[in-house]
């Protein structure tokens, strides 16, 4: 369903434009991630950078929106019926990514519960290969998403589930390592938070390879071990 959903996206037809402002959306978080994580671990809240995410939270949220107005508009035209599975994934998709910059703004927080950098030590060092783990799978989603690559999104899905015990293990870590309650609370929300921005991104990857009933409901057992011919 994913390819055929690819296909309308491409074509000149009302979709089109929805499609293009879901590929913003996916930009704008993205971009939001990457510049909370730099705050979060520098813990140098610089206020033009916090300012920035900010304004890209609020052009993420009017995307989310028009995305939904747009959709409604297009199935209330007759003949409109055979896109309703794809406006059903696109909606679900655009709030998955509304979430995203939601918790990116979050990250970005961190920084003001501790007026320092984060240690560096070997906790530490798990929290920044998390955060490697989540970008690298984020700035893969939109590729993957849209060329509906689903051995790589197999791929990235597995990644992704790793990282996510990677953080439980980590937070459990963090309480038994003796920081002061600034250092543990900012570490252990930064944890948390890249497990619910890697959450998100796994359900954008999930579209790839699973039906619309399943997509982010999906257990890796039902993941196929080759990927099927078509979407």
């Amino acid at each position: 369903m994913l390819r055929a959903l690819i296909g309308i996206l491409r074509t000149h037809d009302p979709l089109q434009a929805i499609g293009e402002s879901f590929g913003r959306m996916l930009q704008l978080t993205l971009e939001m991630t990457l510049s909370a994580g730099d705050i979060a671990f520098g813990g140098d809240p610089i206020p033009e950078r916090r300012t920035h995410i900010y304004e890209l939270d609020v052009e993420v949220n009017q995307l989310e929106r028009l995305i939904r107005k747009r959709i409604v508009a297009h199935l209330s035209i007759p003949g409109s019926r055979v896109d309703v599975p794809y406006c059903l994934l696109l909606m679900s998709l655009a709030k998955d990514v509304e979430r995203l910059g939601d918790y990116a703004k979050n990250l970005s927080e961190v920084a003001d519960i501790r007026n320092a950098p984060l240690p560096d030590d070997e906790v530490v060092g798990e929290l920044r290969e998390i955060r490697r783990g989540v970008e690298a799978g984020f700035q893969a989603a939109s590729d993957i998403f849209h060329a509906s690559d689903r051995e790589q999104a197999m791929q990235m899905i597995r990644q992704g589930r790793d990282n996510a015990h990677r953080c439980d293990v980590l937070i459990t870590r963090v309480g038994r390592a003796g920081y002061d309650g600034e250092t543990t609370t900012a570490l252990v929300l930064a944890t948390r938070y890249y497990k619910r921005i890697g959450g998100h991104v796994l359900n954008i990857l999930s579209s790839v390879v699973m039906p619309l009933h399943k997509v982010d409901y999906y257990d890796e057992d039902e993941l196929p071990e080759k990927p099927s011919k078509g979407g």
